[in-house]
């Protein structure tokens, strides 16, 4: 990685976008830690928690290519990006409002999964208009990405001791407005044109993305994420139904540990991606991942949640350190025309592929050790820090990397 400092962005420009990764995290961190405890606040079981979770990755594999072809080829990425967030935000209220009333759970599945298929490319394409408009991408994104953490952060404090949303499908209205607003925000940042012209059919289904995995570490690199998704998709699902379990109040107000190490870690991103190689920060994150899985385990075997506290603690430095490098290495390594769709294509693996098939099997293994208590939470857990730890030789054997001098990749 070249060692050259670009001049740096206008201040208003990382501001709206700070503002507008604010509100984009914070819309899904009203509802997401209490999801399973409001459904089952309205008397609906483990098979729906896992259909409600199973509902955002589903949308994962439909929508993002689609949408950042559309936005690298067609229209403005910052007009897409408002008009996907306003209607998704109008679809997750009624969802909730479904929910509340409890006509059926099958129309509040219904709406939720249209919302989120609408919504389910909004990180990547905010990642993706970010890179464009800052001048040092490496130093300057975790700064605007860091917005999202506290907007998450932000949310589970007023879930917990403001709103008293723990149980309460009004999380999902919070959500909803939130991301209106987010959207509106969106419309005053600077201009994104599409980069590219193409009108194929490929192009635009955003099937060309799918060509970087010609590229020995793009393969590399994406498969492991969508490996690693598998057991990060129970963190959020089964996590606050731990806390519980222990004797803990504010579930969702304690998960918010994790944002902390997150903001810590987004502040230190300048300083670790001129230092460190790609590979070596990648290596970190998963090593860390399997720890935090590795203390949940203890903390079943103890029933000691300081110890389940201790592993979210460490949830924001594995998502930095392995999510956001990822982010960034693809915007340096991938051409400009593609960046959206690459992000994309991110999106695909890790909240798609692997979030899928770790919802599905997470929902097995917690009915049989949890809920059929064979090893309970212990062995539930230990079960997913040994598929996070597989990661590591697949990232230490077949990732490469280019040359140094090159870049620190």
């Amino acid at each position: 990685m070249s060692e050259s400092t670009p001049s740096r962005t206008a201040i208003a420009v990382i501001g709206g976008l700070w503002t507008v990764f604010f509100f984009l995290g914070m819309s899904p961190g009203y509802y997401t830690p209490a999801l399973s405890n409001i459904l089952a606040s309205r008397g609906l079981g483990s098979d729906w928690v896992a259909y409600a979770f199973m509902v955002g990755p589903i949308a994962a594999l439909i929508s993002p290519l689609i949408v950042g072809s559309i936005a690298d080829n067609r229209f403005p990425a910052q007009k897409v990006f408002a008009v996907i967030g306003m209607v998704s935000g109008v679809l997750l209220a009624c969802a909730f409002a479904a929910l509340e009333r409890l006509n059926s759970p099958y129309l509040f599945l219904g709406l939720f999964a249209a919302a989120s298929i609408v919504a389910a490319p909004m990180w990547s394409m905010l990642a993706s208009i970010s890179m464009v408009h800052l001048r040092s991408g490496e130093r300057e994104f975790p700064v605007v990405r860091l917005g999202g953490t506290l907007g998450w952060m932000a949310a589970g404090v007023l879930t917990s001791f403001v709103f008293h949303f723990e149980g309460s499908p009004g999380a999902g209205y919070a959500a909803a407005v939130t991301r209106f607003v987010g959207a509106a925000f969106a419309l005053f940042l600077p201009n994104t044109p599409p980069m590219g012209n193409s009108r194929s059919i490929r192009t635009l289904l955003g099937l060309d993305a799918f060509r970087l995995l010609k590229e020995r570490d793009h393969l590399v690199f994406f498969s492991v994420t969508a490996l690693l998704s598998i057991p990060v998709a129970v963190f959020f699902m089964h996590t606050p139904m731990h806390l519980i379990a222990l004797g803990n109040t504010t579930p969702s107000a304690t998960m918010t540990i994790g944002q902390i190490s997150e903001i810590v870690a987004m502040l230190l991103m300048a300083v670790v991606m001129t230092r460190f190689r790609v590979k070596t920060v990648l290596m970190i994150a998963l090593g860390l991942s399997a720890l935090r899985y590795g203390f949940f385990s203890v903390a079943g075997a103890t029933s000691n949640s300081a110890w389940l506290i201790a592993g979210i603690s460490l949830h924001g430095l594995c998502y930095t350190l392995y999510f956001i490098t990822g982010q960034l290495f693809l915007d340096r390594r991938v051409d400009p025309m593609m960046r959206t769709q690459a992000q994309g294509l991110l999106t695909l693996a890790s909240n798609g592929v692997g979030s899928v098939i770790g919802i599905v099997f997470g929902k097995f293994l917690y009915d049989f050790t949890v809920v059929q208590q064979h090893g309970g939470w212990t062995t539930y857990w230990w079960v997913q820090a040994a598929l996070t730890a597989l990661c590591l030789p697949i990232m230490a054997i077949f990732y490469k990397g280019v040359a140094a001098k090159k870049e620190a990749a």
